[in-house]
């Protein structure tokens, strides 16, 4: 009897010592992949257990940023972006995380923040306060097919113009072969086809708003811009591209289906990653296509990272989610799954770029990758002053609506 009220009593505090997390995270290739491991942090704490709900890019920011707007709860871990932190951080929507590192020494020693780039971490800071963790990091790049290129007798410069972009586009584009010259974002949103079209505002010499906050996009600068992008992507763009954003390009690229394409930085792993990219051996890397206005604002800074919202009662297990989920080791272990370092999230640490594994295999694209981050600055992002923080976006709460309203 005795025995058995021991293990009675054993099984209620395990039950009750256990904890479930909610984790909203956006469908793309990398966050799939961390949903993927989540046995392996089951492994290092069993007494949590992970919920997940994966949503597609603009759904997952509606839901997240009404959920936590509200103090509702239903979410432990927010999956967020530079856009984002320091707003929710402004509003109290957020718990600052330096609180929960000084509780935790044993998790402080091994993430080792300081190795965490200082571009990222300013990004996700609000008045001296870290507010998430980046679970990866980009700036954008132009990514082109050698072979393509080769065929038409090519050659892609270190730092093309979008000028030229449009010229290679016009040379390889051969629809009746299902190859197209160019694939762009298309699809609506101020986090989709807005986040590239900005810096070709930016770089054409415009701006969204004028010192005083008068709008800009009447400017001459937005309409050169706007027919620019307009006309690229009607000529040498594939058919239906305001259904494509981030993941429907990676998919056209890495089928062979472009023969250019100008977007995140984070996707030069898939591409170079045998189990998903057809063009392994085929795709090169060069710097985001500049404008003729100013080489400001060409490429962005984004970092996709895990927050932890005020409303949450899991605070202790969802931290050590997200440390584990964004540390060196979680890095290693992606490269371990999937058999090449080049696949790891990229963009947030300084030890990746140091690795002699990953110089191995990222380093055709690790270099630009790296200098554009780093050369990146929301403070200046266009050829005039502006009242504003960001490069892809306007750092202030109006413009996840206004975005996507003029991305439509």
């Amino acid at each position: 009897m005795k025995r058995l009220a021991l293990l009675s009593l054993t099984l209620c505090t395990s039950a009750h010592a256990a904890s479930t997390i909610t984790i909203a995270t956006v469908n793309n290739p990398d966050m799939v992949t961390m949903q993927r491991l989540t046995p392996e942090f089951n492994k290092k704490y069993p007494d949590i257990n992970v919920r997940w709900v994966v949503l597609p890019e603009n759904e997952l920011r509606q839901k997240v940023t009404l959920d936590v707007a509200s103090n509702a709860g239903s979410y432990d871990i927010a999956t967020v972006g530079t856009y984002e932190v320091p707003i929710w951080a402004k509003n109290g929507w957020l718990k600052p995380l330096n609180p929960l590192f000084s509780k935790n020494a044993s998790i402080t020693r091994a993430y080792d923040l300081n190795d965490v780039l200082e571009p990222v971490r300013k990004g996700l800071s609000y008045q001296g306060q870290l507010y998430a963790l980046p679970f990866y990091a980009e700036s954008s790049m132009t990514y082109y097919n050698k072979d393509l290129f080769r065929k038409a007798k090519l050659t892609m410069p270190a730092n093309p113009t979008w000028q030229q972009i449009q010229t290679f586009a016009s040379k390889v584009h051969n629809p009746s072969q299902g190859v197209y010259g160019v694939c762009l974002r298309g699809l609506p949103g101020w986090g989709e086809n807005m986040a590239l079209f900005s810096t070709m505002v930016n770089t054409f010499g415009g701006r969204w708003y004028d010192q005083n906050w008068n709008a800009q996009v009447n400017s001459a600068a937005w309409k050169n811009a706007m027919t620019f992008y307009v006309n690229l992507l009607k000529r040498y763009g594939p058919p239906g591209a305001t259904s494509n954003g981030f993941t429907e390009n990676l998919t056209l690229m890495s089928q062979g289906k472009c023969g250019m394409w100008v977007d995140a930085t984070v996707g030069a792993g898939f591409l170079k990653d045998p189990a998903a990219s057809k063009i392994v051996k085929s795709v090169g890397f060069a710097n985001a296509p500049t404008g003729p206005g100013t080489p400001r604002g060409s490429n962005w800074l984004w970092s996709w990272s895990l927050a932890v919202p005020k409303s949450t009662k899991q605070e202790d297990a969802a931290f050590k989610f997200i440390t584990w989920a964004t540390s060196k080791e979680y890095i290693a272990l992606v490269a371990k799954t999937k058999g090449t370092w080049a696949a790891v999230p990229p963009g947030t640490r300084t030890s990746t770029y140091t690795n002699a594994n990953y110089k191995k295999a990222a380093g055709d694209f690790a270099p630009i990758v790296l200098s554009s981050i780093k050369r990146a600055d929301p403070t200046r992002p266009t050829k005039d002053p502006v009242p504003y923080t960001g490069i892809q976006f306007v750092g202030i709460p109006q413009f996840q609506a206004l975005g996507t309203q003029v991305g439509q």
